[in-house]
């Protein structure tokens, strides 16, 4: 009988020594910066992750305004890895948990892996607060060689560090910025990426993957009112080759009819001969049954489609695309009755691509 026990026991080790984990891989970690940065308007700034530096253009910013500007909204890290596996490391200045969005846009990261020329989703990914700053698991299983990834950062978010972790025998290397020329876009919540379910959906961010051209992030949630003094901080936006605006969406009539024709005069007498390229508003489907909405929103929009006549016949190289589109046939795409979610976001950015693209071309942008 001891003998049994005794055989039993050994077996029993034996068992629980082979039932244990496989010793954890190692990762290496490059900060973001040594790789590829892309989508960023102003691309020197103090902190590599904010758009703007906030302490160099301070003359009428409000404290909302800086504090969204240090979002790091639109800009994505591109690279070249053979990893099966990518991970993230990062630490946070300040991270969003508001209702706004979701939390894989508002703090989280979302990875996109280039095939047969055509940038794919490949993972989302976010920790829980009490893991904010702990490493993730971004993807694993990847197939083998070399693949082409470009992971964006989250939207409404301050980052400090964005470390990208590979096993330690893999490759990680930057790329060439994957997209060409450099197209800011100024606009309100819309621009900025309000209720899309991940980081990378933005229209900017849609539009930029769908055609190569690089459209750089500038939205303010809210804040876009056709200011003076954002017009004379575009002024000294580098490189620049075009602009696009959303700035019909915040602004009350009166402060459109006030401020767009300096807004414009002010834009070109540093940037002459660049497109600037205005974006009609899109329908809000709480307009459907509440009619004070319904007379606001199609006054206003009256007023900027009168306006706009006037600009476009008034300066040159300045344009209205008229067709802005986030509201399918069926009116499913809203999330809060004025932002449109994913789905919406891909008919906005599909709607005005043409139109947008037949402007550029004829600046031998394409």
């Amino acid at each position: 009988m001891k003998k049994l026990i005794t055989t039993a026991i050994a077996l029993l080790a034996v068992l629980s020594a082979g039932a244990q984990k496989a010793p954890e891989r190692e990762f290496n970690y490059v900060e973001a910066t040594e790789l590829t940065i892309t989508g960023k308007v102003f691309p020197d700034t103090p902190n590599p992750y904010h758009r703007m530096d906030t302490v160099r253009f301070n003359a009428g910013f409000t404290k909302e305004e800086k504090y969204l500007l240090r979002d790091a909204a639109g800009i994505a890290v591109a690279f070249r890895t053979d990893a099966d596996e990518i991970r993230l490391l990062s630490k946070y200045a300040h991270a969003y948990f508001g209702g706004g969005t979701t939390g894989f846009a508002g703090r989280g990261f979302d990875l996109y892996i280039r095939r047969d020329g055509m940038w794919l989703w490949a993972a989302s990914a976010l920790n829980n607060d009490n893991r904010l700053e702990q490493p993730m698991k971004l993807i694993q299983h990847l197939p083998e060689g070399m693949k082409e990834c470009l992971v964006y950062l989250p939207v409404r978010s301050e980052m400090n560090s964005v470390k990208i972790g590979v096993p330690e025998d893999a490759h990680i290397e930057p790329i060439p910025n994957p997209f060409r020329y450099r197209v800011a876009v100024f606009g309100s919540s819309f621009t900025h990426g309000a209720s899309t379910s991940k980081s990378g959906m933005a229209y900017p961010s849609i539009l930029s993957r769908e055609t190569g051209i690089q459209f750089l992030n500038l939205g303010v949630s809210g804040r876009c009112r056709l200011q003076d003094y954002f017009a004379k901080a575009l002024c000294e936006a580098p490189d620049v080759d075009a602009f696009l605006f959303d700035t019909f969406s915040n602004p009350t009539p009166d402060e459109i009819r006030d401020r767009l024709f300096p807004f414009i005069e002010t834009l070109q007498s540093s940037h002459p001969g660049k497109p600037l390229i205005f974006q009609k508003t899109i329908y809000r489907e709480r307009r459907n049954f509440n009619t004070e909405a319904e007379a606001y929103e199609s006054s206003r929009m009256d007023l900027v489609d009168s306006l706009m006549r006037v600009a476009c016949k008034r300066y040159k190289d300045v344009y209205y695309v008229k067709t802005t589109n986030a509201t399918s046939p069926d009116h499913y795409t809203s999330v809060d009755g004025t932002h449109p979610g994913d789905y919406g976001y891909t008919l906005w950015a599909r709607s005005v691509k043409k139109p947008v693209l037949r402007i550029l071309r004829k600046y031998g942008i394409k």
